[in-house]
């Protein structure tokens, strides 16, 4: 599959990720799901950013929270991240492209058959910060998480603009997700936290 890059409702993290590194990841992801399915040991070819990678200076070096998200022909297959990561952002992205296809609770292991209507989309996180007050939560560059009472729950800074949510719709559901009456938010023992992301992928129509 061809990639096309697509990038939007982001704002700036403490690095960026330039568009030759954004192919690699997202190369990368194919690749590492390609290999599981058919039975054989990735091969990882990054010929563009191999110079920034060995002079120590390319975003793919940096600990990086991250999700990827497989589309197949439009529709949510898989959609597996990491809030924050000690590793490499380039490991972490291979590790989750396979969780993505392989793990995600929600779908059954992606088939081969299925793999060719199958697209990727990588969000790079930025560090999570308190959210101290809910009417500075922006929708299309703030993503949330929530947590209260042992209950959890993230949604990603795209996901109310693809469901066309203004930000109490936004508020409500990020406490539906954690599995908490609407509204939990309020509440004085809540956590909630905001970030923003990087979000690119191959196959944007």
């Amino acid at each position: 599959m061809a990639i096309l890059l697509f990038s939007y409702y982001t704002k700036p993290m403490d690095f960026t990720i330039a568009p030759e590194e954004r192919k690699a990841l997202l190369a990368d992801a194919r690749e590492t799901i390609a290999a599981r399915l058919e039975n054989r040991r990735p091969e990882y070819r990054r010929e563009a950013v191999l110079q920034a990678i060995d002079g120590g200076t390319s975003a793919l070096l940096r600990p990086c929270g991250a999700f990827v998200t497989l589309h197949k022909n439009g529709a949510l297959r898989g959609c597996i991240g990491r809030m924050s990561s000690p590793d490499p952002l380039e490991k972490t992205i291979r590790i989750m492209a396979a969780e993505a296809a392989f793990e995600d609770p929600h779908f059954p292991p992606l088939t081969r058959n299925e793999w060719p209507a199958c697209d990727i989309e990588i969000s790079a996180l930025s560090p999570m910060e308190p959210c101290a007050d809910p009417r500075q939560v922006e929708v299309g560059i703030h993503g949330l998480y929530l947590s209260l009472r042992g209950r959890s729950g993230v949604l990603l800074p795209q996901v109310p603009v693809e469901q066309g949510w203004n930000r109490d719709e936004y508020l409500d559901y990020i406490c539906v997700k954690a599995g908490l009456p609407p509204a939990s938010f309020a509440d004085p023992e809540a956590r909630l936290l905001t970030f923003t992301a990087t979000i690119f992928g191959e196959g944007w129509p």
